[in-house]
């Protein structure tokens, strides 16, 4: 049935809490149905409203160096104003093109025309027109591929992290797997990586990134203008990707040594090979278990990442906030404060969107969110 598939994908994606909404459409129990939306939304609508209402209160009571706390409409207005000053900005450089494209244009017919005149000249001035054609083909090539040159907008900045935050999630993936699955099939292989285990998965982001800079700058010597990414980009992707593995790692190494030793045996059995193994027992089955430990740690990556970005200064959310700190006004602590709820909202999206691919892998009907 319809109604039934659409529970599923709401438990798929962990939003149960609109069940209720659907189960009262159909007319399913409404008695039952009311009671669960007053409790599962109308009680944590209460609560936000509640939390809005006293950070108002306390906006008028709390006054920094910066002037008064921002409250909740202010935060709301610079919201407003972040995403207009966007779409602002990608106004301004589509102008900027069609401005190029014209200029383009118009050197191209001037060039066209000139070499068309250049064919009744003498010698002489023939070929001084030609050079001069030559160099406003020149500008129309210049003014196609100048690039518009502008301060990166809020929502550029949000791409920006979330492509760092992918970067980390995607290293941290593909060396803390491989090493998960050799942690839980050999216990010695264990046993020789637990102590680099403990002592480096509590490590503050703080503390690898300026090493990670200098290695970085070390070792990635390209020159700018042939550089595929910034060190700065570097820097912060290998910092996340530092702090999130460990999840991942622990994890799958529990996944994998949770495995029934009766299907190692029919491997066992059936002479196959150590790759085979791998693929089509040791994987499968430790999937809950990997899907698991990459939620937490693309979570742990989300938030290393403001920090990473702070001190290394990546285009993101992170400096985003720094450099509104830096300018210290009531305006920019409003501004910072969106940043916090974007930080907090992108994160939830992020958790749900590994809720899904967690909960499709799993043997499982339900997963714990």
């Amino acid at each position: 049935m319809f109604k039934e598939r659409i529970i599923r994908l709401l438990d798929l994606t962990g939003m149960q809490i609109f069940e209720p909404i659907i189960r009262l459409i159909t007319g399913e129990n409404p008695r039952e149905q009311l009671q669960k939306l007053a409790l599962y939304i109308l009680l944590p609508v209460c609560a936000f409203a509640v939390f809005l209402a006293f950070w108002h209160v306390a906006a008028q009571n709390i006054v920094t160096k910066y002037g008064t706390l921002p409250a909740p409409a202010q935060v709301w207005k610079e919201g407003r104003n972040l995403l207009a000053s966007h779409y602002e900005s990608r106004e301004q450089e589509a102008a900027y093109y069609r401005e190029q494209e014209t200029k383009a244009a118009e050197f191209t017919a001037n060039a066209t025309q000139l070499r068309s005149l250049a064919a009744e000249m003498p010698e002489a001035k023939k070929v001084k027109a030609l050079e001069a054609a030559d160099k406003l083909d020149e500008k129309a090539e210049s003014a196609l591929t100048k690039k518009y040159s502008a301060s990166p907008t809020y929502l550029d900045q949000i791409v920006t992290s979330l492509y760092t935050v992918f970067a980390g999630f995607v290293i941290a993936s593909m060396v803390a797997i491989p090493i998960g699955v050799l942690c839980g099939m050999s216990k010695n292989f264990l046993t020789a990586m637990n102590p680099l285990i403990q002592i480096f998965k509590p490590v503050s982001p703080l503390a690898w990134l300026p090493i990670v800079m200098i290695v970085v700058g070390a070792v990635y010597t390209t020159a700018p203008a042939d550089a595929w990414f910034e060190k700065s980009f570097i820097s912060s992707a290998i910092t996340v990707a530092l702090c999130s593995l460990w999840p991942t790692l622990v994890n799958t190494a529990l996944g994998v040594a949770s495995i029934e030793k009766d299907h190692l045996n029919v491997a066992r059995v059936l002479n196959l090979s150590w790759s085979t193994r791998i693929r089509k027992i040791v994987l499968p089955s430790a999937l809950p278990f990997i899907f698991a430990g990459l939620r937490i740690s693309l979570g742990v990556g989300w938030m290393v990442l403001i920090a990473a970005e702070m001190l290394a200064q990546n285009p993101g959310l992170g400096k985003f906030v720094w450099d509104m700190f830096q300018n210290g006004s009531s305006q920019t602590l409003a501004q910072i404060m969106v940043a916090v709820f974007t930080i907090g909202f992108i994160g939830f999206m992020l958790d749900r969107v590994m809720i899904i691919f967690q909960r499709s892998v799993s043997y499982e009907s339900t997963v714990s969110a």
